[in-house]
């Protein structure tokens, strides 16, 4: 349906210009601007979280509750919780530090990685070279 549309006006605009016409996002009346003194909005919440006393911060987390009545949840000691979890924050050597190393005497998950990171940087070269041509 769309396209017929857009046959129509083919004449009038540029096909591309009628596409992001036809593709963009509305919003309500009141949606994008808010009013001051209006329900909701970044303001109100802004004040709520500056009331919360240090205590509080430090033995909840603040934010995470993701019901609607429920609590935010405590925070445990650090033995409660999973081992893996302590090691989404380690750094991971970059493709050159991976190309630099013997590739037979990388750990299987370095060797997984190296070999995700490879493939990427092909795709992209390769993609590269056929824009230009």
């Amino acid at each position: 349906m769309a396209m017929n549309h857009l046959r129509s006006l083919k004449g009038i605009v540029n096909v591309k210009e009628a596409i992001g016409i036809v593709g963009r996002r509305t919003f309500s009346a009141g949606g994008s601007k808010a009013k001051k003194g209006s329900k909701g909005g970044a303001a109100g919440d802004a004040a709520k979280a500056s009331t919360l006393s240090k205590e509080v911060k430090s033995t909840t987390v603040v934010g995470a509750n993701i019901l609607k009545d429920g609590a935010d949840p405590k925070v445990l000691p650090d033995s409660e919780y999973p081992d893996w979890l302590w090691h989404l924050i380690d750094k991971k050597p970059p493709l050159s530090e991976l190309r630099r190393k013997n590739v037979e005497t990388l750990p299987y998950e370095d060797l997984k990685r190296f070999v995700k990171l490879d493939n990427r940087a092909r795709i992209k070269e390769n993609n590269s070279i056929k824009a230009k041509n």
